[in-house]
C-alpha cells in the first residue's frame, strides 16, 4: 500500500525518484516534482515508455509492500538505463519479496527463484544455472535470446 498521504518532505519524493532513475526526466520539466504527468492535466506532460516505467518504480520505492510484483519493470528501458535500475533493484527489495515478470532473461537471470508457466502451468523452475544445466525450455529460450547478442 503506498501511503501518499504520510509524504511530508520533498526529500523523500526525490529521494525515490532519483532510486528509480526518473530524476533526468523529472529534472527537465518545469514544475520538476510538482509536474502533473499525462496529456489529461492542464500544464500536464507526456513521458517516453522509458520514462513512466521510472515514473511507477519510483512509487515501488514509496510503497511500504512486502511483496513487490513488477511485471515487465523494464521492458520499454534502453540497455544502459536498465543496468542502472537493476543496480539499484536490490534495495527496492531488501526485506521484502519480489515477484519479475518478465520476457528479458537479462532481468530473469538475477532471479533467486526462476519459475517458467508454459500454458499457465510450471514447467522448470530453479536458479538460472540449474536451469542452463538442464538444457530444457529456460535454457533453449535463454539461447536464442542470447544469439541475437553474439
Amino acid at each position: 500500500m503506498s501511503h501518499i498521504e504520510e509524504i511530508q518532505t520533498d526529500a523523500m519524493l526525490l529521494d525515490a525518484v532519483i532510486k528509480s532513475g526518473a530524476g533526468e526526466a523529472l529534472g527537465r520539466r518545469r514544475h520538476a516534482l510538482d509536474q502533473m504527468l499525462g496529456r489529461r492535466f492542464e500544464d500536464g506532460v507526456d513521458l517516453s515508455g522509458g520514462e513512466w516505467q521510472k515514473i511507477a518504480l519510483a512509487r515501488a520505492y514509496l510503497r511500504d509492500a512486502q511483496i513487490l510484483i513488477l511485471d515487465e519493470p523494464t521492458a520499454a528501458l534502453d540497455a544502459a538505463s536498465e543496468y542502472e535500475v537493476f543496480q539499484r533493484f536490490a534495495d527496492l527489495t531488501r526485506n521484502r519479496m519480489a515477484l519479475f515478470i518478465s520476457h528479458r532473461f537479462s532481468t530473469v537471470r538475477m532471479s533467486d527463484r526462476i519459475v517458467v508457466l508454459e500454458h499457465g502451468v510450471i514447467h522448470e523452475q530453479g536458479t538460472h544455472e540449474q536451469l542452463m544445466a538442464r538444457a530444457g525450455r529456460y535454457s533453449n529460450m535463454f539461447e536464442l535470446q542470447a544469439a541475437g547478442y553474439r
